[in-house]
């Protein structure tokens, strides 16, 4: 159903049974997948496309040009997967000649006033809580929960299965399956939790802590660590994960554990 008091631009091209409440606009360009709500005062601009039964809450605005100055009016997309939550007051800018696309996966759940800026790619089934601020060109991997208030620096990576704990400034690369947390953002054990949610036995669980041991708490370089790892950690599509993400350029990866002074270890 879509209400009267909603304008829809003629080329829209909107799917069946969409649902579009009072006072929002939809621009031209724009593609709504089937079974998808668009909650009152909601605005969607020129190159969206919004998959399938998702929910876009009351006054988000959904693919407006990017808050960047080199940005000349290219004609470029933003593209939200199939049952994505995209909760109040978010803002979600499109691409630019980088990658031609901001990019959400499937299954995501985008908590109220985040901000997601031109050229992010973000993987399937992540959870951002409120007020999680993303720069431009930022990747984030699969099943990643930023919590709230999180800040994310430009050109940023953040690997699948990651847990960013509330209030992080991230300005380095966090690698896959990691909880990191303090100021300046630092490994703080794997995240053990979130991947039982997701079916890692744990006998996996602990393959990867044996990496990250190696990697972030034995006092090792990068270079070494990533020398003893392939020597001594047998084979795993989780230990190559690790591997290439490390090995890819970037940021540089945040810190390794250091106790603090008078830290409980108990």
């Amino acid at each position: 159903m879509i209400h009267p008091l909603t304008y829809i631009h003629p080329e829209a091209k909107i799917g069946t049974n969409v649902r579009i409440d009072p006072f929002t606009t939809i621009h031209k360009n724009v593609e709504i997948g089937e079974g998808t709500w668009i909650g009152s005062n909601v605005t969607v601009m020129e190159g969206a496309r919004i998959g399938k039964n998702c929910r876009v809450f009351p006054s988000s605005v959904i693919s407006a040009i990017p808050q960047d100055l080199k940005y000349k009016g290219e004609d470029t997309l933003t593209i939200i997967g199939d049952g994505t939550t995209i909760r109040e007051c978010v803002t979600i800018n499109k691409g630019t000649t980088d990658r031609n696309k901001t990019q959400i996966g499937d299954n995501c759940l985008i908590m109220a006033y985040s901000h997601i800026a031109h050229d992010c790619i973000i993987g399937n089934n992540c959870i951002f809580s409120n007020n999680t601020t993303l720069a431009g060109h930022i990747t984030v991997g699969d099943n990643v929960v930023l919590a709230g208030l999180t800040a994310v620096q430009q050109f940023v990576r953040i690997g699948s299965y990651a847990f960013v704990t509330g209030g992080s400034l991230v300005r380095k690369d966090v690698p896959p399956f990691v909880k990191a947390a303090r100021e300046p953002l630092s490994y703080v054990g794997v995240n053990s939790v979130g991947l039982k949610r997701r079916g890692f036995t744990l006998d996996k669980i602990n393959h990867i802590l044996d990496i990250y041991r190696i990697l972030f708490v034995r006092g090792f370089n990068i270079s070494k660590a990533l020398s003893i790892i392939e020597t001594e950690i047998p084979v795993t599509d989780e230990r190559d994960e690790i591997l290439s993400f490390i090995r890819e350029p970037g940021r540089g990866i945040m810190k390794g554990y250091t106790r603090r002074h008078n830290e409980d270890i108990s």
